[in-house]
């Protein structure tokens, strides 16, 4: 792995759940408001929309919604403002969590989400507290049936690149956030459409959940995955793939 959490491993193999139930389509719409009022409508010279836009293709988001997503991120159509807000948190067993948000009312999802934690054990954390542990990197995924291994590290490592990594059916490249947009327009001009491609949290270290405690952290991101206001969880566990089999099996 070539620095993705164990949630992120966990989160795209239920992806397809996720998508049913209505969630993605939300946070895509208001991702694509946020960049859209923060860098400008003109997605070739706004990166963050251009990412926004290209997720909101792969989850076969109509244009139309797109659309009306960008005009009312400039103003040319009346929308709810939404504000960007992170949560810092700890889980279960110690688990650090950094949470992204965008919400229109910030007193609202601040306690919806204390509410979420204390339920589940866990508790916000002071601003600084959990942040350090996490480091920002570009992810772009790739299905293997694509591309060669030699032929995706050639162009995305001169693109520059850090490293690729097998995970089941996909190849994982990671790469510093500078370099984000060169990686993905390489791998675009040679052909190679992405699974995924955006900026991510990735923890420095991991704790390791035992299994009293897996259940618990994993409904946990669950919950905190389904709140409407949040569009992006990242936290530092690992648990033995044995412990999820076991847990998959008995739901």
């Amino acid at each position: 792995m070539s620095g993705h959490s164990k949630w992120s491993t966990i989160k795209r193999k239920k992806g397809a759940a996720d998508a049913k139930r209505g969630k993605i389509f939300t946070k895509l719409i208001r991702e694509i408001q946020v960049a859209a009022k923060t860098g400008g409508g003109d997605e070739n010279a706004n990166p963050r929309l251009r990412s926004a836009i290209q997720a909101a293709k792969i989850a076969n988001m109509p244009l139309v919604n797109v659309e009306k997503a960008v005009k009312k991120g400039t103003g040319e159509l009346e929308g709810v403002v939404y504000d960007e807000v992170i949560y810092e948190a700890y889980g279960p067993g110690g688990v650090a969590i950094f949470i992204e948000a965008m919400t229109d009312n910030k007193n609202r999802t601040v306690s919806e989400i204390r509410h979420i934690l204390s339920k589940a054990g866990g508790n916000l954390a002071t601003s600084g507290s959990v942040a350090w542990m996490f480091e920002k990197k570009g992810i772009i995924t790739v299905d293997k049936g694509s591309t060669s291994e030699d032929d995706l590290l050639l162009i995305a490592t001169d693109a520059g690149a850090n490293d690729l990594a097998e995970e089941g059916d996909i190849y994982e490249v990671d790469m510093d956030p500078g370099f984000f947009e060169n990686v993905k327009a390489a791998l675009e001009k040679a052909g190679i459409e992405p699974l995924e491609a955006s900026i991510q949290a990735i923890p420095k270290n991991v704790v390791k959940v035992e299994e009293d405690l897996a259940a618990k952290v994993l409904n946990l991101m669950d919950t905190l995955e389904d709140h409407d206001d949040v569009q992006n969880v990242y936290a530092n566990f690992d648990i033995d793939d044995e412990i999820i089999t076991k847990l998959q099996e008995a739901a």
